[in-house]
């Protein structure tokens, strides 16, 4: 059986992966299935999405001295993660194709992922967006704590090669599925390869 593709969007909170993960599911003509970070992370009990005891265990945030939160991952993260890729994993062996929205908060997730993806037709695309407009955007939703993005936008993209990358800026999420959309026609995937053969 021939597995399904995977696209496989890398950036911050903030930065618009959602609303491109939605326009992709609209714009690819053949089913994408969602199943990106957040899909995993509400799948805790409720008691972990509220209480900062309980959610430190999955990811916590450190103020620094600039004022942004950088992230600070737990075993439960960790643990999550490493079930989020093999459950991708798991659906495109099946010929699922699938798209997921990410934020590579640890390097380690970076690498389980190479190891995962190993012998499947990975996307990986870069999300950018400046930190200026993901702190307007933070603000703006009223949901987010505030710095969490830009702390996440300094270190996620750190060691990535990507096969494509959009500046959610200067693009909406309309022209952001379409770039995608015109770089998965072309059928040749090499950052995961890429950055395995540095390792």
């Amino acid at each position: 059986m021939t597995h399904g593709k995977i696209i496989l969007l890398n950036g911050a909170s903030s930065s618009g992966k959602s609303s491109i993960v939605q326009a992709l599911q609209t714009t690819l003509d053949e089913a994408y299935l969602e199943a990106g970070i957040d899909k995993f992370l509400f799948m805790l009990p409720h008691d972990y999405l509220m209480k900062p005891d309980l959610w430190h265990q999955v990811i916590g945030y450190e103020k620094a001295d600039s004022g942004d939160l950088l992230p600070t991952v737990g075993w439960h993260g960790h643990q999550l993660m490493r079930g989020m890729y093999r459950s991708i994993a798991a659906l495109a062996s099946v010929g699922n194709n699938v798209v997921a929205d990410h934020v590579l908060l640890d390097k380690s997730w970076l690498a389980d992922c190479l190891d995962v993806f190993a012998g499947y037709d990975v996307l990986f695309v870069g999300i950018q967006c400046p930190k200026e407009v993901l702190e307007a955007r933070e603000k703006g939703r009223g949901d987010r704590t505030l710095g969490q993005a830009a702390g996440q936008a300094g270190i996620i993209h750190q060691g990535c090669i990507y096969d494509y990358e959009v500046d959610t800026s200067k693009l909406s999420a309309a022209e952001c599925a379409n770039q995608i959309k015109a770089r998965l026609l072309d059928c040749n995937f090499t950052a995961f390869d890429q950055m395995r053969a540095r390792k």
